[in-house]
């Protein structure tokens, strides 16, 4: 039987996958990324990452589950261990090819050290919602702009880009790059109205990126996401079904409809 430990980045995630769970499982953080709601049994730094995967074995942890944000660490030379130092060469290409190939590379790492990798969706399958409207109404203009903003996020997936984008009565007036999908929000509620087309609200969307492991790095969203769509001006969210985490679903879908907001897991199409 695995005994999975999360290994938390920032967010709510890990907490909500705590819940899941049976028993409290063991929950290590990386530096500088606390999980909300949650206290790290164990927090550790990418500079001495062997010794920390031998403290996982060593307690009889079979298997592993990444949940939350994080971004590439600030490496200190001086820190490093003499095992880890040996992956530097390694890691340093890897981040070269992008954020999905560091991920894999990471997954690797773990993986050869004996550790399962467990995706957030096999801890807690509803996080992610099957096909369907789960609240308000999407209109055939809502269809067009999220058909059109699947095809740029598949694009912008493609070269490991972002999972996001904004449209508008087909005008694309988002993308989601490195500062996240929240930045992006909040650009697109400076966007002056007389620059947005008046003929339909417009919608985010948000899918994960072609080939992309599911086990880890899924789209995610929740009750604060909604809030700042509705600041954006936006009619709704669609999501691909199956493929975006969404947080404490009830409480999101009862904010979507206090915000008059769409909710739609779109199913996946193939372009």
């Amino acid at each position: 039987m695995t005994q999975t430990a999360i290994i938390a980045g920032a967010g709510a995630l890990p907490a909500a996958l705590v819940s899941a769970l049976p028993t409290r499982p063991l929950v290590a953080a990386l530096e500088g990324y606390s999980p909300e709601g949650l206290l790290p049994d164990q927090v550790f730094r990418v500079e001495r990452l062997v010794p920390f995967l031998n403290y996982l074995l060593d307690l009889g942890i079979t298997g592993v589950c990444f949940a939350g944000a994080v971004q590439r660490p600030n490496l200190d030379p001086s820190l490093f261990d003499p095992q880890t130092a040996q992956m530097v060469p390694r890691l340093l290409a890897a981040m070269q090819g992008g954020d999905d190939a560091t991920l894999r590379e990471v997954l690797a790492i773990f993986e050869e050290s004996g550790l399962k990798i467990v995706g957030a969706t096999e801890i807690a399958p509803d996080l992610t919602p099957s096909a369907g409207v789960l609240t308000g109404t999407v209109t055939a203009q809502d269809e067009a702009d999220a058909t059109r903003a699947s095809a740029i996020v598949a694009a912008l997936g493609a070269v490991d880009v972002g999972q996001g984008a904004v449209v508008q009565a087909g005008l694309c007036l988002a993308v989601e790059a490195l500062s996240g999908t929240d930045a992006m929000l909040a650009n697109v509620a400076q966007i002056p109205e007389d620059l947005r087309p008046k003929t339909a609200k417009g919608l985010l969307f948000k899918a994960p990126k072609p080939g992309q492991d599911r086990r880890i790095d899924l789209p995610t969203f929740g009750p604060h996401t909604l809030e700042l769509v509705a600041k954006a001006g936006l009619g709704g969210i669609a999501f691909e079904a199956g493929g975006v985490i969404m947080l404490d679903r009830a409480a999101t879908v009862a904010q979507a409809q206090t915000l008059g907001l769409f909710l739609w897991a779109r199913p996946l199409v193939t372009l």
